[in-house]
């Protein structure tokens, strides 16, 4: 065992460069409460057999529970299960005790593990986000889950569990390091006063956006109407549907009720995924701060992130078909990195806004990217092609783009790349430029006898490819060669990485 000391967590101040611990009921949270769990259900799912057993009754004949009874080691068997449980959390308490962090001006560190230490380090120049999750029950005890994203594979730093307001100012601190700010020159002021149920109750009412750096309120309103309308005009509503359809077809024409097997545990997982998504997508929210975007959902569970200026390399704002007469859209993003915790609406940790109107959209666009034009924006999502500011595809792309042909096109702006596709499922992308990695041409032999191209502008892995076919041979040539010196030049201007550098908070 290290034998370093381990420093307190000082009030308002994180970024001491000595070695914390995390808070003292982890091993509880994290190991105690799910045995107890376990012990419950098998105590549930035997409590027949063990009112047989110490009340009497019939028993049943080959039962363990009965045959330890018999002999006489029901006693040495419950002994058993309780010797396991504390061991358990003995285990899980010197774990806590090895378990140990500390932020630096450069690096957030993790030690941890008892018979096999690991250590990792988080770079503050390349986190991409911080989240702070906090499920149902470890929010009733106060305490949150913080997760450090950091670019590259499997790089997060978790820190979990932590102090519910702990967690909170600690992501202020490390936000603050990496945005390059020289000084911190006030302390963060925790109303410590009223009882423990009282300061529990005010954690679970209060809004998941600090109001000391961010508005109290949501730039955008996630409606409980819209989010059961996209959700039933959804492909796994229609998933559903089909198998549903399917079954009866299948009893009417065979009469046997094998089919029922797929049917039962198909509306189960269904209808747990619409509660799930509902509950996660309650008190959804997303607003500016000074270090970035924050996106916040939850009701029972809570969850809100982080992502700094410059974290995001590519935003796609799509539209099924269904969703077109309502008029609403969702946005994803690529980010360097990939957080564990799920998104609003229980989807990927990349949906930043699960469904939203016109307006929705617009608003979260100029949160994310503040730069780009909204004029060019809209008219990217709504336009139906023509002289609108999109180099669109010729006429004779409709070969192979049908219905899009019109709408099929590009935009290169000051600061980003827009990409326009679809006529039946809507698209746009836009890449920053100063994040782009490389921009690609490609023709292959279809293509090179419609005098067409295909261009690819390439990111970070993730949901979002950002690509275009059939664009004329010529015009994707001259994208081809702008974009590739408007990223340069957009790289070597850009200052997002230390969004901060050179300002003191006042």
């Amino acid at each position: 065992m290290s034998t370093e000391p381990v420093a307190s967590i000082p009030e308002g101040r994180y970024t001491d460069g000595e070695w914390h611990r995390l808070h003292p009921l982890t091993p509880l949270l994290k190991g105690g409460i799910a045995f107890v769990a376990i012990l419950g259900y098998v105590v549930v799912s035997q409590r027949d057999r063990l009112i047989e057993t110490f009340f009497g009754g019939e028993q049943t004949e080959g039962d363990p529970v009965v045959w330890l009874a018999e002999h006489g080691y029901a006693g040495f068997a419950i002994l058993a299960v309780v010797a396991f449980l504390v061991i358990v959390i003995v285990a899980f308490y010197f774990s806590w005790r090895m378990h140990t962090f500390r932020i630096t001006d450069e690096v957030v560190e993790v030690r941890s593990g008892i018979l096999f230490r690991t250590n990792r380090k988080g770079r503050l120049d390349r986190v991409q986000g911080i989240n702070i999750a906090r499920p149902f029950l470890p929010r009733l005890f106060g305490t949150a889950k913080l997760e450090v994203n950091v670019a590259g594979q499997d790089a997060n730093v978790q820190l979990e569990y932590l102090g519910s307001s702990a967690a909170d100012e600690l992501r202020r601190e490390i936000l603050r390091l990496a945005s390059g700010t020289r000084a911190e020159t006030t302390q963060t002021v925790v109303d410590a006063s009223g009882t423990v149920i009282e300061q529990r109750v005010a954690e679970l009412l209060a809004p998941e956006l600090d109001p000391s750096i961010a508005p109290p309120e949501s730039v955008v309103k996630l409606h409980f109407g819209r989010l059961v309308g996209s959700s039933v005009l959804s492909g796994a509503t229609l998933f559903i549907v089909a198998v549903v359809v399917g079954v009866f077809v299948t009893l009417s024409l065979t009469g046997s009720l094998f089919s029922l097997v797929f049917l039962v545990p198909t509306v189960i997982g269904m209808g747990s995924y619409y509660v799930s998504k509902f509950t996660r997508s309650l008190r959804y929210s997303i607003a500016g701060t000074p270090d970035g975007v924050r996106v916040g959902f939850g009701l029972l569970s809570t969850s809100n992130q982080t992502l700094p200026p410059g974290r995001i390399h590519s935003v796609q704002v799509s539209q099924p078909l269904l969703w077109r007469p309502a008029g609403w859209w969702e946005i994803k993003v690529n980010r360097a990195s990939k957080s564990s915790a799920e998104g609003a609406a229980g989807q990927a940790n990349t949906t930043i806004l699960p469904v939203g109107n016109r307006s929705d959209v617009l608003k979260v666009l100029a949160l994310v990217l503040p730069d780009v034009d909204s004029a060019i924006l809209e008219r990217g999502l709504h336009s139906k092609g023509g002289d609108d500011g999109f180099t669109n595809s010729p006429k004779r792309a409709a070969v192979i783009r049908w219905f899009s042909w019109r709408r099929n096109g590009f935009a290169l702006t000051d600061s980003a790349v827009l990409l326009r596709k679809g006529a039946i499922w809507r698209e746009l992308v836009i890449v920053p430029q100063a994040r782009m990695q490389s921009v690609a041409l490609h023709q292959g032999s279809i293509l090179r006898r419609l005098g067409l191209a295909e261009i690819r502008v390439h990111t970070v892995a993730g949901p979002i490819t950002p690509s275009l076919g059939a664009i004329d041979a010529t015009a994707a040539t001259t994208f081809f060669l702008e974009t590739a010196d408007a990223a340069v030049r957009s790289s070597g201007r850009d200052t997002s990485h230390r969004w901060r550098s050179g300002e003191a908070l006042a």
